[in-house]
């Protein structure tokens, strides 16, 4: 197997056997990760490598929306998902325009997102931890 077979594998197996927080957090880390070298990309002239990288994030907050669920959530999925389709329309500016500027405001946002989620999900383990339910 190749290095680069084992890495492919190591990392399906790290998602597969990850609890839904940290498959959560992956997801905005690698959002994030996928807009930031589409920034590098767009300012180095990297045109076909910005348009991947820009397609990957695009698709991983178009998977936050989907698996919203507005029964559960109420009022903070809807929230949610306003603030995820502003970044899909941000995405697109920025593709369209060239102008990695909306690309560092949606960094932005994932990452305080991303901050919030860490927390929550450190309490709820630290509660399951001490024995509390859900």
């Amino acid at each position: 197997m190749t290095t680069v077979r084992q890495l492919r594998a190591y990392r399906e197996n790290q998602i597969t056997t990850a609890d839904p927080g940290t498959v959560l957090l992956m997801l905005y880390q690698g959002a994030i990760d996928a807009l930031v070298r589409a920034e590098k990309n767009m300012a180095a002239g990297m045109m076909a490598e910005k348009g991947k990288d820009i397609l990957r994030a695009n698709d991983i907050i178009s998977q936050f929306i989907a698996s919203l669920d507005h029964d559960a959530g109420g009022e903070i999925a809807k929230n949610l998902e306003g603030l995820y389709r502003y970044m899909l329309d941000q995405i697109l500016v920025a593709n369209v325009n060239n102008d990695p500027k909306p690309l560092g405001t949606i960094v932005s946002l994932l990452s305080t997102l991303k901050s919030g989620w860490e927390e929550a999900i450190a309490a709820q383990r630290k509660k399951l931890a001490l024995g509390g339910a859900s």
